[in-house]
């Protein structure tokens, strides 16, 4: 029970790995408050776990500020904030328009910055706050820019708000994720588009598998507790050793 008696906050918290990680955060004693902007999705969650479930579309800062105001006043302040939300999307060089780069870029670093910000206030000192990044940041994988610039600016202001933030005993670390099974593969895709995805994602692993949810919070849950007292402005990678073997 690692966070037994705390507050955690989960942007992005209605699926993937955003959900099991505050199922896993629940399941260890913690007040756990979750947005995203599936409505219906934040009801399932909701009825099911009884978790407080909150709409905001991280691409609106005035969401962002406004949810976790109200999240802060109904729990009486963030001990942890997981930030997770995030949109995907390939496109070539030559192919990305200001509209695409807008819209990943506006809900993975301006988004994910301004809740960021946004959270400051309602954070407790001593507390903690763990970011969805990607291996995608380092990876030299072609179609990827858009994407693979705004995380990696994200692990940047990671790294910065880590160092601002130690008066205040607050540690900010990075989970980065390789090829998981989440849902954001999976929309609008058929059956045989989803293997096809899968069997070349995995095979592109040393373990020869995609990761699931529940491996990546695990790892959430470790940088957010005292356990990883001694660590910070990390990026770990959890991602069956693609970047590593």
């Amino acid at each position: 029970m690692r966070f037994a008696g705390k507050s955690v906050v989960v942007l992005g918290g209605n699926s993937g790995i955003g959900l099991a990680a505050a199922t896993a955060f629940q399941a260890e004693g913690a007040r756990v408050a979750i947005t995203g902007r599936n409505e219906a999705t934040l009801a399932q969650v909701a009825a099911a776990s009884g978790m407080l479930a909150v709409r905001s579309d991280m691409s609106s800062v005035a969401d962002s500020r406004a949810a976790l105001a109200r999240i802060a006043e109904q729990l009486g302040g963030i001990d942890v904030l997981f930030v997770n939300a995030g949109v995907g999307g390939f496109a070539a060089v030559p192919e990305v328009t200001e509209e695409f780069w807008d819209s990943v870029h506006g809900v993975n670093l301006r988004g994910a910055f301004f809740a960021l910000q946004a959270a400051l206030p309602h954070l407790r000192d001593g507390g903690s706050i763990v970011i969805t990044g990607s291996i995608g940041a380092v990876l030299a994988l072609p179609g990827n820019v858009v994407y693979a610039a705004a995380k990696s600016g994200l692990r940047a202001v990671a790294r910065i708000l880590a160092a601002e933030l130690l008066p205040r005993r607050i540690r900010v670390n990075v989970v980065s994720p390789g090829p998981t099974e989440t849902e954001i593969f999976k929309r609008g895709a058929t059956r045989a588009q989803i293997e096809a995805v899968r069997s070349t994602l995995g095979g592109a692993v040393p373990m020869k598998r995609m990761g699931e949810p529940e491996e990546v919070a695990r790892a959430v849950l470790f940088l957010a507790s005292s356990e990883a007292s001694f660590i910070n402005g990390v990026d770990l990678n959890v991602d069956g050793g693609t970047l590593e073997l």
